[in-house]
């Protein structure tokens, strides 16, 4: 599977310390950026947006080749590397393979109709910040807030650098 465009959009930084706002990323498998009208396995673009209670920024989008539904697996290895960090992608539809492969990378796959608002998806989420929190945002906020503990994101980097006896 090819990837054929990656596009990071990069803006001005915050004066707030990441641990002292609530954020989270969110995907959406689009193939026009204003709807989810993907299947996640097949699809041919992914958006992502980092996600505040008050605000909702565009932050990269990703073009990948025609792909089929079913089989090659390896198919899946950009996207899923394109989604660490994220907390959530919603899709069309996905299957059960990469249902297990999101979650053990931590992002929850979130099934909506074909065609459902991107902004509409983004301003329920915004709410969901604001109150009463889906347990699955729950356990993301406590994954990244453990992640952007001093300690966590020490071991989070040695991790990535590879471990050697």
């Amino acid at each position: 599977m090819a990837l054929l465009r990656h596009l990071r959009i990069l803006a001005g930084g915050s004066t707030e310390e990441p641990s002292m706002r609530l954020m989270i990323k969110a995907a959406f498998a689009t193939s026009d950026r204003q709807r989810v009208n993907q299947h996640f396995g097949a699809a041919s673009g992914i958006l992502i947006y980092t996600v505040t209670p008050d605000q909702a920024t565009m932050v990269e989008f990703a073009q990948f080749g025609a792909l089929d539904r079913d089989g090659h697996e390896d198919k899946l290895a950009a996207k899923l590397a394109m989604l660490r960090g994220c907390a959530v992608i919603y899709c069309e539809a996905v299957g059960g393979s990469a249902i297990q492969q999101l979650l053990t990378l931590g992002v929850q796959p979130l099934r909506v109709d074909s065609g459902a608002s991107i902004a509409s998806l983004l301003a329920d989420l915004q709410a969901a910040l604001k109150g009463d929190r889906p347990t699955w945002l729950d356990r993301a906020i406590t994954r990244q807030n453990k992640i952007d503990s001093p300690v966590e994101a020490r071991f989070a980097a040695m991790e990535a650098e590879g471990w050697q006896d």
